[in-house]
């Protein structure tokens, strides 16, 4: 299984919000939401909870389970 923040991503254009604010206001580094843009980032459920803190949503607004494909 792996993870994908698309989710993450589309919440924030649709309220108009930069990574960078992102990071400000849920007290996280530019450096973690770099991380999670990559493909099966993986970061602590804190780094989540800050997140849907600041963004005033659930962990299931962000994030996405996604199967593993096998080639």
């Amino acid at each position: 299984m792996a993870v994908s923040y698309k989710k993450l991503w589309k919440l924030l254009i649709d309220k108009d919000m930069k990574k960078k604010e992102l990071a400000e206001k849920a007290g996280i580094s530019i450096a973690t939401i770099t991380k999670m843009g990559k493909d099966g980032a993986v970061v602590s459920s804190d780094v989540l909870v800050k997140i849907c803190s600041a963004l005033g949503c659930t962990m299931d607004d962000i994030v996405e389970i996604v199967p593993e494909q096998n080639s």
